[in-house]
């Protein structure tokens, strides 16, 4: 890379599971990447390997609060994005998404710089149209135990918007639907990662609801494709995008999936489906293979298998470490 190419960029929740492998990917490009996370549900250990790197830095900041510090580009992942964890302070969850955007918007706008915004399939809410394409204005609870990220996303894509219109701020929003792979938190609440550990150690594996609930699963490596391309895209193309494997499969399937892979012994369990669980997730990437000329190239099987190795090795981690 040519020095006038490098470019400082700035990713909010650098060290959480999507953000660590975004900073990965950029310092692999040749820039210089300054991490800032608050540590809620990013860790240390997610970017270990790019510590002592001269093109990394870390920085223990929560985007509530302003910040001063100069970069090109601004990619804004910062928010608890599983039910879990953006549950166990919801006040604050909203607060990542609403007062997190105005503070990296009025940073990007001060900067001149270049701003994505990770934003969520979430934004849907339980879907009447299927599968979900960008123009669908979705249907959410306002006042469900979910709003508190489903609003929040969709309240930063509004500012995100108004800061375009009223001040001519170069933006990105991508819409990201259900991604896993290594680094994902073992106690996320996720499916993938719920599944995954429960069939390792051959415990009851939890459906919620009877299964038929449908998902799209989008391994981390191309969904950080997507992310790179969206933000290197003309700035005429603000988006929405939706980013995401449009392949659709059942909980069901994925739970026997999961559990043939690893060999696990053990049985599918059935629970209450929590309230304002969508039924069906699946996204309509017509505009992202037009525009960004980019689609996921690795199959479910593939990733999974990726995604439970990396899960073993953190279990049998924790086996000889107690």
């Amino acid at each position: 890379m040519k020095y006038h190419d490098k470019k400082r960029i700035l990713i909010t929740g650098g060290a959480g599971f999507l953000g660590s492998h975004l900073c990965e990917r950029l310092i692999t490009k040749g820039h210089e990447v300054l991490c800032v996370d608050n540590c809620f549900t990013g860790t240390r250990k997610n970017i270990a390997t790019l510590l002592n790197n001269p093109n990394f830095e870390f920085i223990r900041h929560d985007i509530t609060f302003p910040l001063y510090i100069e970069a090109d580009e601004i990619y804004n992942l910062a928010c608890p994005a599983s039910p879990i964890h953006y549950q166990f302070d919801p006040v604050q969850t909203t607060k990542a998404s609403v007062h997190g955007s105005i503070n990296m918007l009025g940073l990007a706008k001060r900067l001149k710089a270049k701003i994505l915004q990770a934003s969520t399939s979430e934004v849907y809410g339980n879907p009447d149209v299927h599968p979900q394409p960008e123009t669908y204005w979705g249907r959410v609870n306002p006042i469900g135990i979910r709003a508190c990220y489903d609003e929040g996303k969709r309240c930063a894509e509004t500012l995100f918007f108004d800061y375009y219109r009223q001040h001519g701020l170069r933006i990105k929003v991508a819409r990201i639907f259900n991604t896993y792979g290594p680094r994902m938190h073992p106690n996320d609440g996720r499916v993938v990662s719920n599944f995954i550990v429960q069939a390792l150690l051959n415990k009851d594996i939890t459906i919620f609801g009877d299964g038929s609930q449908t998902r799209s699963f989008c391994y981390v490596d191309d969904l950080t494709e997507g992310l790179i391309r969206m933000m290197d895209a003309p700035d005429d193309f603000t988006g929405p995008v939706n980013l995401g494997n449009p392949n659709e499969f059942s909980i069901l399937e994925l739970a026997q999936k999961i559990m043939e892979i690893t060999g696990s012994k053990s049985k599918i369990v059935f629970k209450p489906l929590p309230q304002d669980d969508p039924l069906h997730r699946q996204p309509d990437i017509s505009l992202a293979k037009e525009k960004l000329d980019w689609q996921p190239t690795v199959n479910l099987d593939n990733g999974l298998k990726k995604t439970i190795e990396y899960f073993d090795g953190i279990l049998a981690n924790e086996k000889t470490t107690k």
